[in-house]
């Protein structure tokens, strides 16, 4: 649990990202000792721990008792996927051993590696690497997926490093750093086992720090190489921080409303002149196409200013062949608004939030719509839809709330004419937590992954600009010392720099081929369960016949 609870301050917000490197060969080197279902147990307990202090954000969601079932639930299950790792990594532990029903005993390990080939030790290692990639794959697409905190985001201020993602997505950098961490476990047992042969000990880490070396050397290339922009697009993101209390207080939906208005005259009477207006998600308390007086207002600001806008807003639709006005469908929803106030686009989110937006298995179990705060919830969209402005001549792709921490989601709306990701997001459910640095972290590999800048526009934090390298700007609001808040209220005028007008991007290698790193890490992953299981049920197939044999 103390090996966990090191892997979670790797991530924000203590951010001590050189843990990741050494917590996962920890998190393993508590499985030595045990055997069978122990081995899940204590990778259970290492992820439970790390699960609980990471998600602890859970607990500011301002309901009495369903963020302490989710907080305890989503850790439990994000635990199972540590105690498979631990499970299945020393089961292929290659010493010949076939009964791992016998005691495993810790005092036993040094030998145990000693009386390995060095070319066991670095396969078993590599293959631990893989195992973590291959479940990583698996959470972030079972059922409705939940690929937050994957190991490599840990590294989202290293540049260097995380430039690989532009070739294997962020789960390269999860490969190195549980390869590494179990590499240096290894020549822990090693240095026990031969310590006065230091060669050999220090021979397990030389093959992973090589690696890690020429992903270092790419990925300075690549962050010094000058990228070839010579325009700029000029952006207004308004921040209203509003209490998620208050986004569902009908009584203050005017007031809202008129804070908004109030911050976005402030920010287009700016002396740079913006050219989009940003609102966040869920910004608009009131549904756009259906409430005449805030059209209106949104009409007469855009032509006021003559601007474009981008803002987040819920919407409805009616079912086909409905009855009645109830019978219809809400989207999240975000609008392009042209300067002359129409709406010339929208987009309608796709990967919901489960029991926040939706509750799984409703359809089936009714009651459950009146037990958990989703309801009736929203409708996903089908498709994506890029947002094609005209003066400035700039396209965007619209990411909503956490869409924008699923890297095959965002890779499937990229194209060579996108100029940039666009991420409207809430983040207000959590007060000023750990969350909007967490989600944060996952998007900086959106722009590394495919290549082009990334915008945020969030009601509380973190509103900024990622550029194609993973760089963060325009993080703080305003200029005092030390920095104001992240979560504060305001806007910030943001320049974000883009290719010449009409040149296509090159895509990066990960935009050109997808997953194909995580999906080949996924089947050997896979292919490994199922020969453990299978194996595992042979073995007890042909003691049962052995036994009633003897009978």
């Amino acid at each position: 649990m103390l090996s966990g609870l090191g892997l979670a301050c790797a991530f924000p917000n203590c951010r001590v990202a050189g843990l990741a490197w050494i917590a996962p060969g920890l998190i393993l080197a508590c499985g030595a000792g045990v055997s069978g279902w122990k081995l899940f147990r204590a990778g259970w307990l290492g992820g439970f721990a790390y699960s609980l202090a990471a998600f602890y954000w859970l607990l500011l969601i301002p309901f009495p008792v369903a963020p302490i079932i989710g907080w305890i639930a989503l850790s439990a299950y994000v635990a199972l996927y540590f105690g498979t790792w631990v499970w299945l990594c020393w089961s292929i532990f290659p010493d010949g051993r076939r009964d791992w029903s016998e005691v495993f005993i810790w005092r036993d390990m040094a030998a145990r590696f000693g009386a390995l080939t060095f070319a066991q030790r670095q396969g078993w290692c590599l293959l631990c690497g893989i195992i973590w990639v291959g479940l990583e794959m698996i959470r972030g697409r079972f059922l409705t997926g939940f690929p937050w905190n994957l190991l490599g985001t840990s590294q989202f201020t290293n540049l260097p490093v995380i430039q690989i993602a532009s070739v294997t997505g962020v789960y390269g950098v999860s490969f190195l750093l549980a390869w590494f961490g179990v590499a240096l476990m290894t020549a822990m047992w090693m240095a026990a086992s031969q310590s006065e042969r230091p060669r050999v000990w220090r021979a397990e880490i030389v093959f992973p720090l090589v690696v890690v070396a020429l992903v270092l050397v790419f990925g300075a290339r690549r962050v010094l190489l000058p990228p070839t922009l010579d325009r700029t697009v000029t952006m207004a993101l308004v921040q209203p921080s509003i209490p998620q209390t208050l986004i569902w207080n009908a009584g203050e939906s005017s007031n809202r409303f008129q804070q908004l208005l109030a911050l976005s005259e402030k920010a287009l009477a700016h002396p740079d002149r913006p050219q989009i207006l940003v609102w966040p998600e869920a910004a608009l308390p009131n549904l756009l196409r259906y409430d005449a007086p805030t059209y209106a207002a949104l009409t007469n600001l855009v032509r006021t200013h003559n601007v474009w806008m981008i803002l987040g807003a819920d919407d409805a639709m009616p079912r086909t062949n409905a009855r009645s006005d109830r019978d219809v469908d809400y989207f999240n929803s975000s609008f392009l608004i042209n300067p002359a106030g129409e709406i010339v686009e929208q987009y309608r989110k796709r990967q919901l939030v489960p029991f926040g937006e939706f509750t799984p298995f409703a359809r089936w179990i009714p009651p459950l719509r009146h037990l958990l705060p989703a309801g009736e919830g929203f409708k996903a969209g089908e498709r994506a839809v890029p947002f094609r402005l005209e003066k400035p001549d700039v396209k965007t792709t619209l990411l909503i709330c956490f869409e924008d921490i699923f890297p095959h989601l965002a890779r499937g709306d990229v194209k060579t004419d996108t100029d940039f990701l666009l991420n409207l997001t809430n983040n207000g459910w959590f007060g000023e937590s750990a969350a909007q640095w967490q989600h944060a972290a996952g998007a900086v590999f959106r722009a590394v992954e495919n290549g082009l800048p990334l915008v945020r526009c969030s009601n509380n934090g973190i509103t900024c600009w990622v550029d194609h390298r993973g760089a963060l700007h325009d993080v703080n609001f305003g200029t005092n010392s030390p920095p104001l808040s992240v979560y504060a209220v305001g806007f910030k005028i943001v320049r974000v720099p883009l290719l010449p007008s009409g040149v296509l991007r090159q895509p990066t290698f990960y935009q050109e081929h997808g997953d194909w790193f995580g999906w080949s890490c996924a089947a050997i992953t896979l292919s490994l369960l199922a020969y453990k299981f299978g194996s595992g049920w042979m073995r007890e197939s042909a003691r049962k016949r052995n036994s009633d044999s003897k009978s």
